[in-house]
């Protein structure tokens, strides 16, 4: 395994790699790696190559945010990935990422104004410039984003198809600790009482869930089912509590089975995000499932995400956590 920590390093190992048709698999990450994200690097697709990259975006945290704190451990990380059998981690700089006088970014659209878009202005800007200097840098047949950050999952999807972009976004289930908690990089800095708190957004999530499964299509009553489970933790503080729908991120009165359960608290100095189907009420504990159709392998369709030489077998797409 190779660390990378210029453009022109990671040129130098990719180029005879792009010519010679050879299929890579991106992981964009920001460090800090957990279970979760080594299981993206587990289940990324049949791929010849897989690159992680490492990179704390400074362009998606807002002014009163927490980059400065939000945890920086490389040697960690890369020792991770040299037993995960990464290939390649790609680590560059702020200044190597942004070196252009040009403050030319990527507008994410009405999509990344609400839900973490309101709370967060700016932050999908930022998250869409840095993939998107990802994507061309690394040039992958597909790249791998988890379920957890479910809104961003819908933006970089959305992306892709509206710049026709040939990759493969690879989706996944959310890996989460035994008590149900998503597993987060941010996790570490829960107290001891906070984190036997958090479990309760998941706990209001799998109450909507089933209210769902029971027959209630009604949004109010689903929402205030989710919020008096949030009650039981009087300390936790809402952002968000809803069912939206699940491509377009958008509230209806009557909940369909396409429908996204997603939410949003406040602990202490932390804050967690989390979502789950509406239509799945089965306990989701680390597992890994579909997020496309069997006949399909991109988000474009079959053709799309081969490089010259590619067999036109279709690549299944399979989802990660």
């Amino acid at each position: 395994m190779k660390v990378l920590r210029t453009r022109a390093e990671l040129n130098a190992e990719l180029d005879p790699l792009w010519k010679c048709a050879a299929r890579i698999s991106l992981i964009p990450t920001m460090g800090a790696l957990h279970e979760g994200h080594l299981s993206l690097a587990r289940l990324c697709g049949p791929c010849d190559v897989r690159v992680m990259s490492i990179f704390v975006n400074p362009t998606q945290f807002g002014a009163n945010e927490d980059l400065a704190r939000y945890p920086r451990t490389l040697d960690h990380d890369v020792m991770l990935c040299e037993q995960e059998g990464i290939d390649f981690v790609y680590a560059p700089t702020a200044e190597e990422m942004y070196d252009s006088i040009l403050n030319v970014t990527v507008d994410p659209g009405e999509l990344g104004s609400v839900w973490e878009g309101a709370i967060r202005p700016g932050h999908f800007r930022g998250v869409l410039t840095v993939v998107a200097k990802l994507l061309h840098q690394v040039r992958p047949d597909s790249a791998v984003f988890g379920e957890k950050d479910f809104q961003q999952l819908a933006l970089v999807r959305g992306m892709c198809k509206a710049l026709d972009w040939p990759v493969s976004i690879l989706a996944a289930k959310t890996m989460r600790e035994d008590d149900g908690l998503a597993m987060s990089s941010r996790n570490r800095f829960l107290k001891k009482q906070e984190r036997e708190q958090s479990v309760i957004l998941y706990q209001a999530l799998r109450a909507g869930q089933e209210a769902i499964k029971s027959g209630e299509q009604r949004l109010a009553i689903v929402k205030q089912e989710m919020l008096n489970v949030m009650g039981d933790v009087p300390e936790a503080s809402v952002d968000y509590l809803t069912v939206v729908d699940s491509d377009t991120l958008v509230e209806q009165d009557l909940i369909s089975m396409n429908a996204r359960l997603i939410g949003a608290i406040r602990l202490g100095s932390v804050r967690l995000i989390d979502n789950l189907p509406a239509s799945d009420a089965s306990p989701e504990l680390s597992t890994v499932g579909r997020s496309f159709s069997s006949d399909t392998d991109t988000i474009f369709g079959g053709d799309f995400g081969r490089r010259q030489g590619d067999s036109n077998e279709q690549r299944p797409a399979e989802s990660i956590a």
